[in-house]
C-alpha cells in the first residue's frame, strides 16, 4: 500500500498483469540489499513511515516552488494539499503522521515567499480567483482560504482588485476577525492602495466592527481626505466603542470642515445624545434635521423620538411621534420603550392599545418592552393578557419574549407560574436562567436560586457575569458566607474575578455578611474599580457601624479621583446617621450640592432627616423638611415621625404624622407610631380622640 497516496494492490488481483508474479521475488531481493527512501521497508513499518513523512515535509519547505498548492481546489478533506510535480506525492497540513514542526512552518510561510518566486505555486487558474469565489467564501465565514485567494489574486493580476479588499473586509467586519483583518490591510499597504478612500473607509469601519478603535483612528488620521462617510465611520466607532462624547466631538470637527451631515451620520449622532443624555445637543440636532429636510425620513424619527425619550422629554417624544408623517413598528416600539424607560407603564400599555386599533402588527421586541413595563409596575393582570396575545400570535417559542415573561411573572411574585413557565420553554439561553434565578433572589428565595444554579451546570449552561451579581446579592441577602465563598472559587476558575461588576458584587457579599476585611482586602486586590466598587465597600462600612472608616475610604475615594454619585453619598450619610456624626453629615451633604453637582433625591433628604433625628435635632430635621426644594414624600415625613417616637416629642410627631397620612392616608403605620407617642406621653385623650379610617378602627378597638 502507498501510505502517501492511499491507494493500494492486492498480490492476487485477477486484473493483474500477467509479469506480476515473475517479478516479485526479484524486487523482495532488491528491499533486502538497500532499502529505498522512497518506500517503507519491511523491517521499519510505522516507524519508517513516519521517518519518511519527516523527509517529504523537509523537501517541501526546502523548495515549495516544486509542489502544487491544491488547498483551494480540493473538494474533499481526503484529496491532499500539496502534490509534487514530479515524483507526484502528496501531503496534507493535518495529516495525523505529520512532525509536530510543521503548522508552525506552515504559519510562518508569509506572502513574500509567494511574490519572490520562492513560495508556492497554485494551480488555480486566474479565471478561478473571481470576485464571485471569494464572496462566497467570506459568506461562508471561510476568511483564512478569502485571504490565502486574496494573494493569488495579488500575485497573478496587473491590477490590484479593489472590490476583492472590500469584501473580505466586510467578511472580517462581519465575524469580528481582527486578525485576518489586519492582513488584509497589509496588503493593502504592499499594493500601495492605502490612499484610497473608499478602502480607507471600508478599513475604518472594519476596525470599528472588530472593537479597535485605536487602529480605527490611526487609519482615519492617514487619510489624505475625507468625505461624509469617512466621518460616519469614525465616529460611529466611538460611539459603539462607548466613548460617546469623543464621537460628539467628532462631529463638531466634521461641522467645522464644511462638510454636511447625511442622515445616517444624524442618526449615529442622535444615539450617542441619547446614551449622554445631551438635551441641548439633541435639540440642535433636531432644528438641524428640520432644515436639512431630514424629518420626513422615518428612521431619523425614531431616533428623535428615542432621543428626546432617552432624556426624560417624554411629552415631547409623544408630540413628535404623533405628527410622524409615518411611522412603522420600530416608531410604536420607539414611544412605548421611552415611556417604559421613564417608569410609565401604564401609558405604554395604553399606546399598545392604541397600536392594535391601527392595524400595525406588534412585534418580539413590543412584547419584551410591555413586559418590562407590567414587571415594573407589578401589573400581574395585564401580564396575564399580554401573554395570552403572545401565545395567539405565536411569539410564544421565542427565547427573549420567554424569559422576559419569566421575570415578569417573578417580579410580580409569582416564583411558580414563572418556574413552570421556564420549565416548558422549547429552547433557554443563559438570559433564561438568569431571569429564574433572579426572580428567585427578588422574592427571598435565596436557597432555590442556589439549587437552580446547581441544575444549570448539570445541564452545562455556562454561567455568565449576571448569573454570578444575582447569586452573589442572594448569598448576601441570607449572609450564606460559605456558599459565597464557593462562588467566589468559582469566579476565579472561570475568569470573571477581574470584571469589575462581579468584583463589587463580591465586595458587598463580604460585607454584608460582616467580613469587612476580608471585603477590603478584595477591594485593595481589584484590578479596576469603578464608582459602583468605591461605594459597595463604604456601604459594607456603613452596615457595619464603621462610619469612620465609610469617611476615610469617601475622601481616599475623591483624592484618587472617582466621582461619588447618589448611591455613594446615601451610603456616607447613613454611615454618620448611624454614628450620630451629625457636622460630617450635614458637610457631605453640602458639598454633594455644590461641589459635585448631584441633585439631592427624597432619599438624601431621608437620610439628612434620620441623621438630624437620631442626634435629637427635632427642631432642626423638621426646619430642613420645610425648607426643601422638593414636596417631601412619605418617607420623609415617616422617618420624622420615627425619630418623635424615640424622643416623645409629641408636637412634631403629631405634624409628622398629618404629613404622612395626607399623602398615604390609607396606610396603618403613622397612626400605630403616634398612638405610641400618646401612650408613653399619657395622652390618654388625645388618643381616644384620634380619627381612624374605617379600616383600621377594629383594630385599634381590639388592641385597647
Amino acid at each position: 500500500m502507498d501510505v502517501i497516496r492511499k491507494e493500494a494492490l492486492w498480490i492476487n488481483n485477477r486484473f493483474n498483469p500477467h509479469w506480476v508474479r515473475a517479478r516479485l521475488p526479484v524486487m523482495q531481493q532488491f528491499q533486502q540489499r538497500q532499502p529505498s527512501a522512497f518506500s517503507t521497508p519491511r523491517g521499519l513499518g510505522h516507524a519508517g513511515r513516519l521517518v519518511r513523512m519527516e523527509q517529504l515535509w523537509q523537501e517541501f519547505f526546502s523548495d515549495p516552488s516544486q509542489w502544487w498548492d491544491n488547498r483551494l481546489t480540493k473538494k474533499r478533506p481526503k484529496h491532499p494539499d500539496f502534490k509534487h510535480k514530479r515524483t507526484l506525492e502528496v501531503l496534507w497540513v493535518d495529516g495525523w503522521m505529520n512532525p509536530s514542526w510543521v503548522k508552525e512552518k506552515m504559519a510562518s510561510m508569509t506572502l513574500s515567499h509567494i511574490q519572490s518566486g520562492d513560495g508556492l505555486r497554485s494551480r488555480v487558474p486566474d479565471c478561478f480567483c473571481n470576485g464571485d469565489k471569494l464572496s462566497k467564501l467570506c459568506k461562508e465565514g471561510r476568511l483564512k482560504e478569502a485571504l490565502h485567494m486574496l494573494e493569488l489574486m495579488v500575485q497573478q493580476t496587473t491590477k490590484p482588485p479593489i472590490p476583492a479588499y472590500v469584501c473580505l473586509l466586510k467578511g472580517c467586519s462581519r465575524r469580528k476577525a481582527l486578525a485576518e483583518g489586519k492582513q488584509v490591510h497589509a496588503l493593502i499597504v504592499q499594493s500601495v492602495l492605502d490612499s484610497n478612500i473608499f478602502l480607507a473607509n471600508t478599513l475604518v469601519h472594519m476596525y470599528s466592527k472588530c472593537g479597535s478603535v485605536l487602529h480605527a483612528h490611526k487609519v482615519f488620521s492617514n487619510m489624505p481626505q475625507h468625505n461624509v462617510y469617512s466621518w460616519t465611520a469614525i465616529i460611529s466607532a466611538y460611539a459603539d466603542s462607548g466613548e460617546v462624547e469623543e464621537a460628539i466631538n467628532l462631529f463638531h470637527q466634521m461641522q467645522e470642515t464644511g462638510l454636511a451631515p447625511d442622515k445616517v451620520l444624524f442618526v449615529v449622532v442622535l444615539k450617542a445624545c441619547a446614551r449622554l443624555a445631551t438635551l441641548e445637543q439633541g435639540k440642535q440636532l433636531h432644528s438641524e434635521i428640520i432644515k436639512r429636510g431630514f424629518q420626513s425620513d422615518v428612521v431619523v424619527g425614531n431616533t428623535l423620538v428615542n432621543m428626546y425619550a432617552k432624556c426624560g422629554c417624554t411629552e415631547d417624544a409623544r408630540e413628535l411621534f404623533d405628527n410622524m408623517s409615518e411611522r412603522d413598528v420600530v416608531s410604536w416600539n420607539a414611544m412605548i420603550a421611552g415611556y417604559a424607560q421613564n417608569g410609565l407603564g401604564k401609558e405604554a400599555l395604553a399606546l399598545f392599545e392604541q397600536m392594535k386599533q391601527e392595524g400595525v402588527h406588534p412585534d418580539n421586541v413590543t412584547f419584551v418592552l410591555l413586559l418590562k413595563a407590567c414587571a415594573n409596575l407589578a401589573a400581574l393582570e395585564q401580564g396575564k393578557q399580554l401573554h395570552s396575545e403572545i401565545m395567539k400570535r405565536g411569539f410564544q417559542s421565542d427565547v427573549v419574549v420567554g424569559s422576559t415573561l419569566v421575570d415578569m411573572y417573578a417580579k410580580c411574585g409569582c416564583t411558580e407560574d414563572a418556574r413552570e413557565l421556564f420549565d416548558n420553554m422549547s429552547e433557554r439561553d443563559v438570559v433564561s436562567w438568569n431571569a429564574m434565578i433572579a426572580g428567585y433572589a427578588q422574592n427571598g428565595l435565596a436557597q432555590e436560586a442556589l439549587a437552580l444554579f446547581e441544575q444549570m451546570k448539570q445541564e452545562g449552561v455556562h454561567p455568565d457575569n449576571a448569573t454570578f451579581v444575582l447569586l452573589l446579592k442572594a448569598c448576601a441577602n441570607l449572609a450564606a458566607l460559605e456558599q459565597g465563598k464557593q462562588l467566589h472559587s468559582e469566579i476565579i476558575e472561570r475568569g470573571f474575578q477581574s470584571d469589575v461588576l462581579v468584583g463589587s458584587t463580591l465586595v458587598g457579599m463580604y460585607a454584608k455578611c460582616g467580613w469587612t476585611e476580608d471585603a477590603r482586602e478584595f477591594f485593595d486586590n481589584m484590578s479596576e474599580r469603578d464608582v459602583v466598587s468605591w461605594t459597595a465597600m463604604i456601604a459594607g462600612y456603613a452596615q457595619n457601624g464603621l462610619a469612620q472608616e465609610a469617611l476615610t475610604l469617601f475622601e481616599q475615594m475623591q483624592r484618587e479621583g472617582t466621582k461619588p454619585n447618589e448611591v455613594t453619598y446615601i451610603s456616607v450619610l447613613s454611615a454618620c446617621a448611624h454614628s450620630g456624626l451629625v457636622d460630617q453629615g450635614r458637610y457631605v451633604f453640602d458639598s454633594m450640592c455644590k461641589n459635585h453637582g448631584v441633585t439631592p433625591t427624597q432619599e438624601h433628604y431621608a437620610c439628612m432627616v434620620d441623621l438630624l433625628g437620631r442626634a435629637g435635632c427635632l427642631a432642626d430635621a423638621e426646619h430642613f423638611i420645610n425648607k426643601m426644594p422638593i414636596q417631601p414624600n412619605s418617607v420623609v415625613w415617616m422617618t420624622l415621625l420615627g425619630a418623635a417616637r424615640n424622643h416623645g416629642h409629641v408636637e412634631i410627631g403629631r405634624r409628622a404624622f398629618d404629613g404622612v397620612v395626607k399623602l398615604e392616608p390609607k396606610n396603618a403605620a403613622p397612626y400605630v407610631l403616634l398612638s405610641n407617642i400618646y401612650a408613653a406621653a399619657g395622652r390618654k385623650d388625645e388618643l381616644a380622640t384620634m380619627s381612624l379610617p374605617s379600616c383600621f378602627s377594629k383594630l385599634f378597638q381590639l388592641a385597647s
